[in-house]
């Protein structure tokens, strides 16, 4: 493991969004939605995430989620991705998204 000073990690703009949209993207490869997150004072931004093998995107509608939120936009897959929707790879290398156990404010930055 590589150490990083912590000036390093300040520079990741990590926040809190909900998501307010989630519908196939048709155009991607591996399965994937565009999700619309708000994110309070940043407003609501695009991102395409490959979440389809644990979560429908009716059930992703409401979801609080942790966004990194000062990377360059990036076009994928048809989608002009303005956020990183965050989560770990599960064993069977299918994603579990980063998550909350109290409601939080759009926009709050990981601490």
């Amino acid at each position: 493991m590589q150490h990083i000073e912590w000036d390093d990690f300040q520079r990741v703009e990590l926040r809190v969004g909900t998501v307010v949209s989630a519908e196939p993207n048709e155009k991607a490869v591996k399965p994937a939605y565009v999700l619309q997150v708000d994110l309070g004072e940043l407003g609501v931004k695009t991102s395409s995430a490959q979440l389809t093998a644990h979560y429908r995107s009716c059930d992703l509608l409401g979801r609080q989620v942790l966004c990194v939120c000062n990377f360059a936009p990036k076009r994928i897959a048809g989608v002009r991705s303005e956020v990183l929707v965050t989560g770990v790879y599960d064993a069977d290398n299918r994603v579990v998204l980063a998550s909350f156990d109290k409601p939080l404010p759009n926009g709050a930055r990981l601490a």
